[in-house]
C-alpha cells in the first residue's frame, strides 16, 4: 500500500494540474457514480489526508470527491493526445480539464459527497504527518492507549498517525532498534520514534524515489524492508521477515534479528 508521501505526492500533482480550471470532461467508471456528471464544474483544490486524496469541486454546490489508492491505485496526469500508460480497463475515474486529463487507475476508493460531510470521510484518523494538523503530543497519546499492542501494529493503525505504511514501520522500528514486535510499552524512546517518522516522510515526500538510508541507487535504499535474508547493513546478520497482525489483517515486518531482538 502507498506510504503517505505517496499519496502527498499524487495529490500534490492533481492540485497542480487542475485546481483554478473548469471540468470539460468527467467520467466515473464505478457503478455507485456511473451517471454522475460535473462537467462544468470548477476544481477548488486537492489535498491530502494521511492516505486518503480530497479533492473539492464547485458544481451548481459545492462536492468533495473522496479517492484512496489503496493496493495498486495510481492518479496519472496525461496531455490531450498521449498515450495512457496503464490499461484502459483499470480506468476508475476520468477528470479532464482544457488541454489535459487526470486518470485514476485502480482506485481503491472512488465517492463523492457534499462538501458538509466532508469532514467525516477522515474523521478517524489520527494527526497526518504530512499534514497541518500535525499534532506530535496527540500522535504519542494515541499510540500509548494500548500499551501491550505491539509497536509495529500501532504505527500501522491511521487512528493513531495517518501515514506510516508498511515500508517505513519497517525501517523506522530498524533506525530506532526496536523490534516490531516489542510492545508500545517497552520502546525505550517513542518520542524520537515519532518524530523520525515525520522526519523520514518530509524528506521523501518531494522525491519519486524514497530512501531511509541516504542512498538513492537501487537495492541500497532501504535498511531492511524488502531485504529479507539479505545482509544487515549494519552487523551483517540476514534480515528477517514475519507477519504481524491479527489474523486476515496480517502485514509483512521486516527486522534484523542481531539488531532489533525479541525481547
Amino acid at each position: 500500500m502507498p506510504e503517505g508521501d505517496t499519496v502527498w505526492r499524487a495529490a500534490t500533482k492533481l492540485d497542480r494540474a487542475l485546481t483554478g480550471h473548469r471540468l470539460t470532461l468527467t467520467d466515473f467508471r464505478v457503478p455507485a457514480f456511473a451517471t454522475v456528471d460535473l462537467t462544468g464544474g470548477t476544481v477548488i483544490r486537492s489535498l491530502s489526508r494521511g492516505k486518503h486524496i480530497i479533492t473539492r469541486i464547485d458544481h451548481e454546490r459545492p462536492w468533495t470527491l473522496h479517492t484512496h489508492l489503496k493496493m495498486e491505485g495510481s492518479w496519472h496526469v496525461y496531455p490531450d493526445g498521449e498515450k495512457w500508460r496503464r490499461p484502459d480497463v483499470q480506468v476508475r475515474l476520468v477528470l479532464g480539464i482544457e488541454g489535459r486529463k487526470a486518470v485514476g487507475f485502480q482506485l481503491g476508493i472512488v465517492e463523492l459527497v457534499p462538501r458538509e460531510a466532508e469532514a467525516e470521510l477522515t474523521a478517524h484518523l489520527g494527526p497526518d504527518l504530512l499534514g497541518p494538523d500535525w499534532d506530535e503530543d496527540q500522535a504519542l497519546h494515541n499510540l500509548r492507549h494500548e500499551p501491550a499492542r505491539p509497536v509495529g501494529e500501532a504505527l500501522l493503525d491511521q487512528r493513531n498517525l495517518a501515514g506510516v505504511g508498511n515500508m517505513y514501520m519497517a525501517e523506522l522500528c530498524f533506525t530506532s532498534g526496536v523490534n516490531p514486535a516489542t510492545e508500545v510499552a517497552g520502546v525505550p524512546d517513542l518520542t524520537r520514534l515519532v518524530r523520525r517518522a515525520k522526519q523520514m516522510l518530509e524528506v521523501n515526500k518531494d522525491r519519486a524515489i524514497q530512501s531511509t538510508t541516504g542512498n538513492l541507487r537501487e537495492r541500497e535504499r532501504m535498511w531492511v524492508y524488502r531485504r529479507d535474508k539479505s545482509p544487515c547493513r549494519r552487523c551483517g546478520t540476514p534480515i528477517a521477515v514475519t507477519m504481524l497482525g491479527e489474523p486476515g489483517r496480517e502485514r509483512a515486518a521486516y527486522w534484523c534479528p542481531s539488531c532489533q531482538p525479541e525481547r
